[in-house]
């Protein structure tokens, strides 16, 4: 059975420009969604913190906003990719994602049809309300309500309706997520990675290391996690991170040539752009991931917008860009070790 070692930032607070004690920690997508890929696979997940103490979630990252239906979210993308069939034609925000209410897209189309409108004509609607709200950063519900077409067949009441359906599901989410963690034993009660030996650390097949803002605390600058990585790129062991998680590559030392252990490594983590949209980035960083690793020697690559799913395999590393890249991530890593996803 292979072996992954999930190192997680057990930090509480980061100090930002604006705040000097904000509370952090991981991002519960980041090592949920991955740890229940390696358990459907069989593998055996095993979780550290660099202290031994339990980690803490991000409570940034279980607001309801995050937790969106997949199906909502999967036509969602499906209506912005027909006003933006390129990606690279429209700028994807966090604001654009959690506050203009796009998500009832998927609702409203339904709720058009049932009403009577044909397919096309609902579609045409609901897209074209849509683009207006994106590019006009507008309340999509405000925009759709103005047009005569929707309001003969839906009033602003049932559009405010079926957007209070979203937010009760994702609250719901959001905490079954929160819920699902706090039962999962080895994340609660997780080994002290200074306490590991190499012998135990070799034991395992690959090393996966989840974001949130904390490891940017804990993880950047650890000796035990750089003993980690140094033991895993002798041997050519999966290494691997999603988002902020990238900040323990940082940890780092040089290898035998005197460079950075992963100078010359094509390396996907959260973005400058990504950050500056955060409550994080917007409270004053100390410093930024993406341009920390470029000073560093990696080669960042990022996809072609934010907040979409975005997975770099260079050799023995495997890294993911953001919070959406998680389960493509677990996914690369399970193919890495041969392991049927």
């Amino acid at each position: 059975m292979a072996k992954i070692l999930l190192i997680i930032s057990s930090a509480r607070t980061i100090e930002l420009a604006k705040d000097k004690t904000h509370t952090t920690g991981y991002w519960a997508e980041e090592v949920l969604k991955p740890y229940d890929r390696f358990i459907a696979a069989g593998v055996q997940v095993v979780a550290a913190t660099p202290d031994g103490n339990t980690p803490n979630v991000d409570p940034f990252g279980l607001e309801a906003r995050f937790h969106y239906p997949d199906e909502d979210r999967d036509f969602l993308s499906q209506v912005l990719r027909s006003f933006a069939p390129d990606l690279d034609d429209i700028r994807v925000t966090l604001h654009h994602l959690t506050e203009l209410n796009l998500i009832t897209a998927r609702r409203i189309f339904q709720a058009l049809v049932a009403q009577g409108l044909d397919r096309d004509s609902a579609w045409s609607l609901v897209t074209t309300g849509a683009k207006t709200a994106w590019n006009q950063d507008r309340n999509y519900l405000q925009v759709l309500s103005e047009n005569a077409n929707v309001a003969e067949k839906l009033s602003r009441t049932q559009l405010d309706a079926l957007l209070a359906e979203v937010m009760t599901e994702s609250a719901h989410r959001s905490t079954e997520m929160a819920e699902r963690l706090a039962a999962i034993e080895t994340i609660q009660h997780p080994l002290n990675l200074t306490n590991m030996t190499d012998q135990e650390i070799l034991e395992f097949d690959a090393v996966f290391m989840p974001g949130g803002h904390g490891p940017m605390v804990d993880l950047a600058d650890n000796s035990d996690v750089g003993r980690v990585l140094s033991l895993f790129q002798e041997r050519e062991k999966i290494v691997s991170t999603v988002c902020h998680g990238a900040a323990g590559l940082l940890s780092a030392k040089e290898g035998p040539d005197g460079m950075w252990l992963f100078d010359g490594y094509k390396i996907a983590g959260f973005t400058d752009e990504e950050e500056d949209q955060t409550p994080y980035g917007k409270l004053g960083l100390p410093w930024y991931l993406e341009t920390e690793l470029k000073n560093r020697g990696g080669v960042f690559d990022d996809g072609d917008a934010g907040w979409v799913s975005y997975v770099m395999v260079d050799r023995n590393l495997i890294t993911g860009q953001n919070p959406g890249s998680s389960e493509a991530t677990a996914d690369a890593i399970l193919k890495k070790l041969g392991v049927k996803a």
